[in-house]
């Protein structure tokens, strides 16, 4: 028989060669170590890929969170200022108030001092409407406890339970929270109205 057609068995003799004369037994045990140790490999390559997975969500989440922080110091930075000058508003509003209107009539004077404060009262409102900063003056709107402050209620039974009928003093909201609620007079012994959605932003700081 020629070299070519001879069986190539060299290899099997060659293994078993160098671990001697190896019992099925053996040869059992071997595989089920072989395949122990790649089970123990592959769950290290699966915890690693776990906790690189982790790792990048934890991440992506402490970077949208560090954005939406940014975003809300960036719209809210004023909110400590305004509340300082919202008296200036209160005593435009107050001083307009006190005018009777029948003063008007025959004072040139009292009516030209009384349009610069309504312009400048109006200027003032402007300028907060800038820095996303609103009036709330809420007559007639349901009562909201996030945006409004009851100082007390009336019987009024022809409007709706809750309904807000007079403001003693508007409250101001910046963007879509509530800068300075509003003190108000709220209706009850109407008919009750639904209950508004309370899941709103918390007051500006």
């Amino acid at each position: 028989m020629s070299d070519e057609n001879k069986p190539v068995d060299e290899p099997i003799e060659d293994a078993a060669s160098e671990h001697g004369d190896v019992t099925p037994e053996q040869l059992k045990a071997m595989v089920a170590a072989l395949q122990a140790e790649i089970d123990n490999k592959t769950a290290e390559v699966a915890a690693k890929q776990d906790a690189y997975l982790r790792a990048v969500a934890e991440t992506e989440n402490v970077r949208r969170r560090l954005e939406k922080e940014k975003e809300e110091t960036a719209k809210y930075a004023i909110s400590k200022f305004a509340k300082d000058i919202l008296t200036v508003g209160d005593n435009f509003q107050r001083a307009i108030a006190a005018v009777p209107k029948d003063a008007l009539e025959g004072d040139p004077a009292l009516s030209a001092l009384l349009d610069g404060v309504v312009l400048a009262e109006r200027d003032y409102r402007g300028a907060l409407e800038r820095h996303g900063i609103v009036v709330d003056d809420p007559v007639g709107q349901p009562f909201n406890p996030h945006h409004h402050q009851a100082v007390m209620e009336q019987e009024n039974p022809d409007v709706p339970s809750g309904t807000v009928l007079q403001v003693f003093q508007v409250g101001y909201l910046i963007e879509d929270r509530c800068l300075r609620p509003a003190m108000v007079v709220v209706s009850k012994g109407g008919p009750k109205v639904a209950k508004q959605d309370v899941n709103e932003p918390p007051p500006a700081a």
